[in-house]
């Protein structure tokens, strides 16, 4: 085998790699109706949440706070579900830093689309959580204070 073939086939290898690692965590889901739900929710996500959010889940700055490796969403399933309906004021604690801007309410949200967000957020950058099924999330819904 020529040398140059060989790169080739190496970096091609690593392409496909790096391509499977973000295929992985869907397929570790691979029912039809995760992968709805996840499209869709990336879809809504990129709409309604980026802006603060970022695309990268990596919040922005101390005005709002990440989405991805956040120690509050691990641990507060419902009340994400909630402020994602009804928005919220004060302060919030994630990662051990307050942040004190306002989330507007998306109240127009229907809670299969909350339930595909939900999905979405809770499976991508360092989380897997799996599909939150709108049934789910309507029960979480019903229950915010």
């Amino acid at each position: 085998m020529r040398l140059s073939s060989f790169y080739f086939l190496l970096f091609g290898s690593l392409l496909v790699s790096c391509n499977k690692n973000s295929e992985d965590r869907i397929s570790k889901n691979s029912s039809t109706k995760f992968q709805q739900y996840y499209n869709q929710g990336e879809q809504l996500y990129l709409k309604h949440c980026s802006n603060c959010h970022q695309k990268n889940g990596k919040g922005l700055g101390l005005v709002y706070p990440p989405l991805n490796e956040s120690d509050y969403m691990d641990k507060n399933l419902k009340d994400v579900l909630c402020l994602i309906r009804y928005g919220k004021e004060g302060e919030l604690i994630v990662n051990g830093k307050a942040y004190n801007q306002r989330m507007p309410p998306m109240a127009l949200l229907s809670d299969l689309e909350i339930a595909e967000i939900s999905t979405y957020i809770y499976n991508s950058w360092s989380h897997e959580k799996g599909i939150i099924d709108v049934k789910e999330a309507s029960d979480m819904l019903q229950d915010c204070n």
